[in-house]
């Protein structure tokens, strides 16, 4: 192995930390087709339509200064029309707000992992 002649203090600690890093996707893996979230053990479901998933992403691309801005608003009509592409349940909205607002930095620059979460929240 050739890591092992350039650092052959942590000859030790390289193959273990593979093992660990491949039994996290391991546990990542479910076979309904969902995604698991390994932490929680929450599957969610990836299956959208191709014309859902478009739906959802013309909402977010086409909108997405107004969205971010109605975030941090707390709501608005942009981001209820990504909500109602995306099939985010009503009674959901305000929590997913919260977690939007709370991440904010993930999405601030990404509109394709900020419709992909909306996808996640309405499958």
């Amino acid at each position: 192995m050739w890591i092992t002649a350039i650092i052959p203090l942590f000859h030790r600690g390289i193959p273990a930390l593979g093992l660990a890093a491949g039994l996290g996707l391991l546990a990542a893996c479910d076979t309904s087709g969902g995604v698991q979230n390994p932490f929680t053990g929450v599957t969610s479901a990836l299956n959208a339509s191709d014309t859902q998933r478009g739906a959802v992403e013309l909402a977010v691309k086409s909108e997405f200064p107004a969205i971010l801005a109605q975030v941090d608003a707390g709501g608005g009509p942009a981001l209820n029309a990504a909500f109602d592409a995306a099939g985010v349940p009503i009674e959901d909205r305000p929590a997913r707000t919260i977690q939007l607002q709370r991440d904010a930095g993930l999405y601030a620059s990404n509109p394709g992992a900020l419709a992909s979460t909306l996808l996640v929240w309405g499958g």
